[in-house]
């Protein structure tokens, strides 16, 4: 049982996390001091600082990452203004409204101020306070990493050659893990690098993961017409980066209320989520459960279709019973992903949405009654 303090770090993200940087920093410093000593050389010297800082900085970013939190909205938060009201959307968990750029992470239980994603490995948000961290943080890794890799390579190369050695002969123990060691520094490298590009990406034009995915559905719900979304919170790349990246990662702004273009306003994204949310009630079907699903990621009994095709996201699969209803919103061959409705322990009514088996359920036909077109109506 995790107490308070380390209840963030208790986890198999940050756990493994740590174990990987403690295995590479501890193999790289190993080697670097057998194959380049720091203090025979004035380059091997450099390589030495240049790793442990590299090594330092991943490790204090991570732990910040964790710690310093994406920053949370307040419980039951509202506009100043309590027209504004009308602009946003509710949360009924956090019994209040989400302020522009935020949403509510299911798993961390909170709406988080300008909520990138939900990263396991720091077992938190990537959000508001914690972007600034979470990028240095994978550009140490990766900088650590590719110092590391010269490294341990060097180190090898120079163990398996046929030249007599300045250090005494490792271990096959040793050897093994050297080489286990690359292969982390390797990937490490190509995995982290590419999600630093795309952090990097998305700090340049000044867009969450999320917004993202909210900008591509505003264009596609406007195309062939001449209304066309302007992103309000880009302002060029220059002002974007200071926006996030600070020297002592502290962000700019109080998470609430936004720099936007012109043109824009600080509701014009919530506006425009709303009306998308309005969409997506049209769209949506009820369905009624007949077979049950356990909610658990390998579904084996509803067949190979379902098995051998789970939708390949993060989301939470729900658990049904028969004469359950849910109203589902996305469609796939083998899935399905709805929400049912369901009464808590004080009789509170709470919302249930993730992934089911499509098999499980049938749609509901609702029969509507339609009045002639040659009938007379007041």
């Amino acid at each position: 049982m995790c107490v308070n303090p380390l209840k963030k770090i208790c986890h198999w993200g940050p756990l493994t996390a740590l174990g990987i940087i403690k295995v590479i920093t501890l193999m790289t410093i190993h080697c670097s001091r057998q194959w380049w000593p720091p203090q025979e050389s004035f380059f091997g010297a450099v390589n030495f600082i240049l790793f442990f800082c590299l090594s330092g900085s991943t490790l204090f970013h991570f732990i910040s990452a964790i710690y310093e939190g994406p920053g949370y909205l307040p419980l039951k938060w509202m506009p100043e203004k309590a027209t504004d009201t009308q602009y946003l959307q509710y949360c009924s968990v956090c019994e209040g409204y989400k302020a522009p750029r935020s949403h509510h992470c299911r798993k961390c239980g909170r709406c988080v101020m300008k909520m990138d994603h939900h990263c396991p490995w720091i077992n938190n948000c990537v959000g508001h306070y914690n972007h600034c961290h979470f990028t240095a943080f994978l550009a140490s890794a990766v900088g650590g990493c590719c110092v590391s890799t010269f490294t341990l390579v060097s180190w090898v190369m120079t163990v398996l050659s046929l030249r007599p050695l300045s250090f005494p002969p490792p271990s096959i123990f040793i050897l093994i893990l050297v080489i286990f060691s690359i292969g982390l520094s390797i990937g490490v490298i190509f995995a982290v690098g590419t999600l630093l590009y795309f952090q990097l990406l998305s700090i340049i034009k000044n867009m969450t993961e999320i917004e993202a995915w909210i900008s591509e559905k505003a264009h596609y719900r406007r195309f062939g017409t001449r209304d066309k979304f302007i992103y309000p919170y880009s302002k060029g790349w220059r002002f974007n980066l200071q926006q996030v990246l600070t020297w002592d990662c502290t962000p700019v702004g109080d998470g609430i209320h936004w720099p936007v273009v012109e043109g824009c306003d600080q509701y014009t994204l919530t506006r425009e989520q709303l009306a998308q949310k309005k969409d997506k009630r049209k769209r949506a079907k009820t369905y009624r459960v007949i077979q049950e699903a356990s909610g658990s990621r390998l579904q084996i009994r509803h067949g190979w279709g379902v098995f051998c095709h789970p939708p390949c996201t993060d989301e939470s699969r729900i658990k049904l019973e028969v004469g359950d209803m849910v109203v589902v919103t996305r469609w796939r061959k083998y899935w399905l992903f709805g929400e049912k409705k369901q009464n808590d322990e004080n009789g509170k009514q709470v919302r249930i949405r993730g992934w089911f088996p499509r098999p499980c359920v049938i749609e509901v036909i609702e029969n509507e009654t339609y009045s002639s077109p040659l009938t007379k109506t007041d």
